[in-house]
């Protein structure tokens, strides 16, 4: 099984996409029909989330396994250390190893029930993703991916303190990094400029979350942690009673965003789909990131 790393070192940029487990038997049909239709569009690897405090643990190890076992995509499986011991750390990552599993995202994680609330480790567990990496990456030959924050940690006190922690994760062991959502390009780019700095070329690959309704937009003011720019409010509130506008002038500003990203030299774009296919498919064609057909 190849790696993520190996897929971002190409000629061209990519793209790749993310589910979260589903919670039942509809929500499972809907993934299903998601990945399979995505898969279809050849993204460079697939990743599902690993829940609140891995509140989902055993469905998104039930469903990254399916996918091994039954699609041509390579996962990238997600794996937590909020509410683990290094034990269970340690079982998690043997099962997805003995599946075929050699992409791991490593993060800390946010605690259960409120992703601002005190962070309180496992007694028998971690406290940094910067552990996890160096546990994931002495337990066998995996890439290792890490999260990356474009306006900071919500608990780190300003930018420097917030890339001296990401730089600390690549220097245990982290191959790449995902950043989280943002709604400017400037805000990934000076992401990139100040791991520059410190002498880190590792890829860092930008989050992108299609912009269809209202809800959408709200999740991702949710997410980010940053307040919706003038220049996007000013093209998306005229059209909050108007569904089938609003969402046309959301793709648009996405398209525009990743391909501003993809100018600047980016090796791929991940995209969250929030298991649905239809606008990442429409963003992915729109920016010419498609496989070539012979």
């Amino acid at each position: 099984m190849t790696s993520v790393v190996e897929r971002l070192g190409g000629q061209r940029p990519v793209f790749s996409v993310e589910f979260f487990p589903p919670r039942n038997a509809e929500d499972e049909q809907r993934l299903w029909l998601a990945i399979r239709q995505l898969e279809g569009l050849e993204p460079a690897f697939m990743s599902v989330t690993y829940g609140a405090g891995g509140s989902s643990r055993d469905r998104t190890i039930r469903t990254t396994g399916r996918v091994v076992r039954e699609t041509s995509l390579l996962p990238l499986a997600h794996l937590t250390a909020v509410d683990h011991s290094v034990a269970e750390l340690r079982n998690v990552i043997g099962w997805y190893a003995a599946v075929g599993v050699r992409n791991i995202l490593a993060v800390r994680g946010d605690p259960v029930g409120d992703p601002l609330g005190e962070w309180v480790k496992h007694p028998a567990g971690l406290t940094y993703a910067e552990e996890l990496v160096r546990l994931v990456r002495e337990l066998g030959d995996f890439c290792v991916g890490v999260a990356a924050f474009p306006h900071g940690h919500p608990r780190s006190p300003d930018l420097d303190t917030d890339t001296k922690h990401l730089v600390a994760k690549f220097r245990a062991g982290a191959d790449f990094a995902i950043a989280q959502l943002f709604f400017e390009a400037e805000d990934f780019l000076r992401l990139r400029d100040r791991l520059a700095a410190r002498a880190c070329q590792a890829p860092l690959l930008p989050g992108i979350l299609p912009l269809t309704t209202v809800r959408t937009l709200r999740k991702m003011v949710e997410l980010s942690g940053a307040e919706v720019p003038v220049s996007v409010a000013r093209r998306l509130e005229p059209l909050v009673d108007d569904p089938v506008g609003f969402r046309a002038e959301g793709i648009e500003i996405v398209v525009e965003l990743a391909q501003r990203l993809i100018d600047e030299g980016v090796p791929g774009v991940h995209f969250y789909t929030f298991n649905r296919s239809k606008a990442t498919a429409e963003v992915v064609s729109r920016l010419g990131l498609l496989p070539a057909r012979t």
